[in-house]
């Protein structure tokens, strides 16, 4: 199993490393999204916040403004070359960025109140792991916040595929899997133009 989640790191370091220059310019208008998406965790000032999968930051300045300047944003990712895009960009001036695998994050229990992860689940080696280690960071009634800029049909068809019943973000498969993570579903949104799902930590 641990070669298997290895192999499925580095799999995932290399397709983002080769798109991570690119990656903002390909995805231009999906700031209004990502802002309306951090709306839904009903931070308040002080909190403590992960953008677990950070990619080049896009989460960042609004998870900055929803804690304030109090507050702690943490910003986590697999890929050296999204972090260095994320500089680039100049978003670590709101977060502090971690080089970390979210499956095992370099933090304590329950330190913090909140977690944002944008397209992550789906490139997790084992999606209940990924989930139990962001329950085990996350203090018991924080939120889970699990955003993608456009919906599972839409994105399927992006990508010339068809819809899967058993897409681990089907809102069936995806509640049981938060229940044997450590999570309760709150909130289901699987439209055209956002995917949002938001968690409880039980």
């Amino acid at each position: 199993m641990q070669n298997e989640t290895s192999d499925e790191a580095a799999r995932v370091r290399e397709f983002f490393s080769a798109r991570a220059a690119r990656w903002d310019a390909r995805f231009p208008d999906d700031g209004p999204a990502y802002q309306a998406a951090v709306g839904g965790l009903a931070l308040r000032e002080g909190d403590a916040v992960l953008d677990a999968g950070c990619g080049t930051g896009r989460a960042l300045p609004p998870l900055r403004a929803a804690v304030g300047s109090g507050g702690t944003v943490l910003g986590a990712d697999l890929t050296p070359e999204m972090l260095r895009a994320a500089v680039r960009a100049g978003r670590d001036t709101c977060a502090h960025l971690l080089l970390a695998d979210v499956c095992r994050l370099p933090l304590r229990d329950g330190r913090l109140d909140a977690v944002f992860a944008a397209g992550l689940i789906s490139h997790l080696a084992g999606p209940d792991s990924g989930l139990t280690e962001l329950a085990r960071v996350v203090r018991p009634g924080g939120t889970l916040a699990l955003f993608h800029p456009v919906g599972r049909a839409a994105l399927a068809a992006r990508h010339g595929r068809a819809l899967s019943p058993h897409d681990v973000r089907a809102e069936p498969n995806l509640r049981a899997l938060l229940a044997d993570s450590g999570w309760r579903l709150t909130s289901y949104a699987d439209e055209d133009d956002r995917y949002l799902a938001l968690a409880a930590r039980t």
